[in-house]
């Protein structure tokens, strides 16, 4: 029986949360050895003290006290984010599931990788500002890189069987790598990615600008953190996963689209160019996708609660109103150029996010600001790394000076 040893990052949030809920409810195929949070000391000594990994790390240095009070026992403590990517290649580790909030998984990630170790992404920043450094290093290293968000999970499981561009691997019997069944990817005709539409999916335009804060946290669907939350309702979130696609799965962003579909049930399709569609479904669970990131290629049982189809009645699906949330719109831009660009949109709308949650910006303006930053942007193709990380910071100033004029 494979046990998979697993450092969580990003601990204390939605995603750790449930990847701890995963470790309790299959311990004999999943055990944490490492756990990272930003801030929340308290929290991370409370989960420390229950799962007893061999190491923990605090981000945040002002909270180291806090972290060392409310430990019973004694870890290996790291600090900083020097820290962060020294717990991501932990010897014992054999996956790193990366959660962290924003652009501050990247380097983690990537030392995980150098390290040998197999990625779970929850982080979709990570691949959308450098995709293709992150998919070319996990090809050199020889690693997986294993989608955790609910939709890229959904488009693995209807591809297992298939050869796509992250190099997806199995063990047979005899404990030789060997490569899945190949399925071209011009048998490929979409990626569709669903979206649930968020709290404003029926509101009228014209009521946009009124819109606050308070409303764009209620999330009909799911229940995640405040950036995740007003993502969703601007559909950035949504943005961001197609570009996450284009590199997961190795596919031209023409072929990555979106469709609303309120009830979340189907977490996103593959269709071939014969027209068939395969979807996979479930309920609105993120253990559904961790354990499926953990044991791959295999399927164990759980407590999770299976699906009722008598008591769905109904799934419903729709057009997104494009016009109307540009979100998607200026996603697939920087999808299709690439480059640096990317970064800028994700940087850019950080920073937004934060001006209207701190209502310095009206809810239209996100979209508003984002795309001014992008225009104002001069995109290097085949970016390196400090290319990718220098053109974030320029969005982030740039987006905070937009602000500040507002």
């Amino acid at each position: 029986m494979n046990r998979k040893r697993i450092v969580v990052l990003g601990a204390t949030g939605s995603i750790g949360e449930s990847a701890q809920k995963v470790a309790r409810d299959i311990p004999e195929r999943m055990e944490i050895v490492g756990l990272a949070a930003h801030r929340s000391g308290a929290k991370l000594a409370q989960q420390a003290n229950e799962l007893r990994p061999e190491a923990v790390c605090i981000v945040d240095e002002t909270k180291l006290v806090e972290l060392r009070a409310g430990l019973n026992y004694s870890p290996r403590i790291l600090v900083g984010e020097s820290g962060l990517s020294e717990i991501a290649t932990l010897a014992a580790a054999d996956m790193v599931l990366v959660a962290v909030v924003g652009t501050g998984g990247l380097r983690p990630a990537l030392a995980a990788i150098a390290a040998g170790k197999d990625l779970a992404v929850a982080s979709k920043e990570i691949l959308v500002m450098a995709g293709e450094i992150v998919m070319r290093e996990a090809a050199r290293q020889n690693v997986r890189v294993l989608p955790v968000d609910s939709e890229h999970n959904a488009i693995f499981q209807c591809l297992v069987g298939r050869v796509q561009g992250s190099g997806f691997r199995i063990q047979d019997s005899s404990a030789e790598t060997r490569t899945l069944n190949p399925e071209p990817c011009d048998t490929i005709r979409r990626l569709i990615l669903t979206a649930s539409g968020g709290p404003f999916r029926e509101t009228p335009a014209k009521d946009f600008p009124a819109i606050t804060p308070e409303q764009a946290l209620r999330h009909p669907t799911w229940n995640m953190g405040p950036k995740i939350s007003i993502d969703s309702a601007t559909l950035f979130n949504k943005g961001l996963e197609m570009i996450e696609a284009r590199w997961l799965f190795n596919v031209a962003m023409a072929r990555v689209e979106v469709v609303i579909h309120p009830q979340s049930i189907v977490h996103s399709m593959v269709e071939f160019t014969d027209g068939s569609v395969l979807a996979q479904l479930s309920h609105s669970d993120m253990c559904f996708p961790i354990q499926y990131a953990v044991t791959w290629p295999e399927r164990v049982p759980n407590s999770l609660a299976p699906l009722d189809f008598g008591k769905l009645r109904q799934l419903d699906f729709a057009t997104p109103r494009y016009d109307d949330f540009p979100a998607l719109r200026l996603a697939r831009h920087a999808g299709e150029t690439g480059g640096t660009l990317p970064a800028v949109l994700n940087a850019a709308n950080e920073v937004a996010v934060a001006a209207f949650l701190e209502k310095r910006i009206p809810f239209p303006g996100i979209w508003r600001l984002v795309e001014e930053v992008m225009n104002r942007h001069r995109s290097v193709a085949d970016a390196a790394l400090d290319a990718i990380l220098a053109a974030d910071q320029w969005a982030r100033a740039e987006a905070a000076d937009l602000v500040r004029a507002n």
